[in-house]
């Protein structure tokens, strides 16, 4: 039992981080630009199908470009669509951001079909990690490393450079940015562009694990919104704590009781906000209260 226990929580935190890239964007999104993102599942799944693109191009060295060009993407729509909606009634922005989620599922759709496409892992992470009563695969233990990196890297970056604390101030008082003599919506634009990086580099992530399919973001948008609620909005912590916390809930429950996998997170949801409101480490938003 504890080998099953110490095997399904690694594969749980794995899923966790995962979950984490996505729900960080989001946040980071949401505290910056007061957008709740419905088309972020969408940027998850376009990084996951060019990253398969790129792979079968060029091999795998090529897959990380695709993150960056996801990104570009998305600094593109934010210039010409969502920064129409900043200071509108939240309503408007969600039809917007969902109607934008359906086109770019609708577009992969259109150029890849609707079947499910085989995104093999690489041959040198074949095989498993055996350690103890731990036994996990190769693939799995490099998603959780890589995923660990991106966060932490993403930490220093938003903890240590000037820049990071351009956003961070930003996200509390535009107004006061914008008085400083900074370029506000280049910043606008660029954090819209990370979000959407960050979303990518997740969906690339899960491409081996996951079917690629058309439909695949709503696999982790629905989850990156209940860590997002259990962690906070705009809580960069409240994202990774609840993130890793959701994916273990759930490969765990996937090996005791699979018919209640898809339901665990919602309950975990409900009993937090029943005792944090506003998340674990969530704030208050002027923008939204």
């Amino acid at each position: 039992m504890i080998d099953v226990l110490l095997t399904q929580t690694i594969n749980g935190l794995m899923l966790g981080m995962i979950y984490v890239l996505v729900a960080v964007g989001l946040s980071i999104t949401f505290g910056m630009l007061g957008i709740i993102n419905f088309a972020h599942g969408a940027f998850f799944a376009l990084g996951a199908y060019i990253g398969l693109l790129f792979f079968r191009t060029f091999g795998w060295w090529a897959i990380w470009l695709a993150p960056l060009v996801v990104g570009g993407i998305g600094m593109a729509l934010e210039k010409v669509l969502i920064s129409k909606l900043y200071g509108r009634e939240p309503l408007i922005s969600l039809v917007v951001t969902f109607a934008l989620g359906l086109l770019i599922e609708a577009i992969l759709r259109w150029v890849f079909g609707p079947a499910g496409q085989p995104f093999a892992t690489p041959k040198f992470l074949a095989g498993v990690i055996e350690y103890g009563p731990i036994l996990i695969t190769k693939y799995r233990f490099a998603v959780l490393l890589c995923s660990v990196v991106i966060v932490v890297g993403l930490w220093l970056f938003l903890t240590y450079t000037s820049y990071g604390h351009v956003l961070q101030a930003g996200s509390k008082d535009p107004e006061m940015v914008e008085m400083l003599g900074i370029d506000f919506p280049l910043v606008q634009t660029l954090v819209f562009g990370l979000g959407c990086t960050l979303a990518a580099a997740a969906g690339v992530l899960a491409a081996p694990i996951w079917a690629v399919i058309p439909s695949m973001g709503a696999s982790a948008i629905m989850p990156a919104f209940v860590i997002v609620a259990i962690g906070g909005l705009g809580s960069f912590s409240g994202a990774v704590v609840s993130g890793l916390l959701v994916g273990v809930v759930t490969t765990l429950t996937v090996q005791f009781k699979p018919e209640a996998a898809t339901a665990a997170m919602y309950v975990l949801m409900f009993l937090v906000l029943l005792f944090f409101p506003r998340g674990i480490l969530g704030k208050s938003w002027e923008r939204v209260e």
